[in-house]
């Protein structure tokens, strides 16, 4: 990697940090607190209120991950051009990050949904009465799927970055050696 990186590695790391640990808190955290309320309607209100204020956090943590993503690649275009292997990791990677921002886009869509029909009430956020509509039941059993996915695929992303900083310092060594 030539020249200082640092504030693209930073955004990088500090958007994936903040989307993998707000969708994780709020899968666990956010989603257990508002099943223990007595009264079934205020769980998904609860729920739904929780989640919008995390969304435009949310927004933001992948649109800073996403523009440190964008100049780490432009950072480091000589090893991705003449490193084996960092070209194909970059792909997989940006694959994956596509995959979790349609994830995590896609999770929007069903909370608009659980929150049209929060008057219904519900087990859990993710845990419908078994009286809920087929559109609230199915909102909530997608988003179930969906609030796991996008932990464990921002995971995976947190692991690809760790497996490009290795590439990073072995691409570094070979420079020195050859007095570059």
């Amino acid at each position: 990697m030539t020249g200082n990186n640092t504030v693209v590695r930073s955004m990088h790391d500090l958007g994936l940090a903040a989307w993998f640990g707000g969708s994780l808190m709020g899968a666990t955290g956010l989603n257990g607190a508002t099943s223990k309320a007595k009264d079934p309607t205020e769980r998904l209100r609860l729920s739904s209120d929780g989640w919008a204020l995390w969304t435009p956090w949310q927004i933001a943590a992948v649109g800073v991950h996403t523009v440190g993503s964008i100049g780490m690649i432009f950072g480091n275009s000589s090893r991705l051009k003449h490193q084996d292997g960092a070209t194909t990791s970059a792909v997989i990677k940006t694959v994956v990050t596509v995959a979790a921002a349609g994830v995590t886009a896609y999770s929007g869509v069903l909370g608009k949904k659980l929150m049209d029909n929060q008057a219904e009430g519900a087990e859990g956020a993710t845990a419908p009465k078994a009286s809920a509509s087929p559109e609230l039941a199915s909102a909530q059993r997608q988003l179930k799927v969906c609030q796991w996915l996008i932990p464990a695929l921002t995971s995976v992303l947190v692991v690809l970055g760790a497996q490009e900083g290795e590439q990073q310092r072995s691409f570094a060594t070979v420079l020195d050696k050859i007095g570059v």
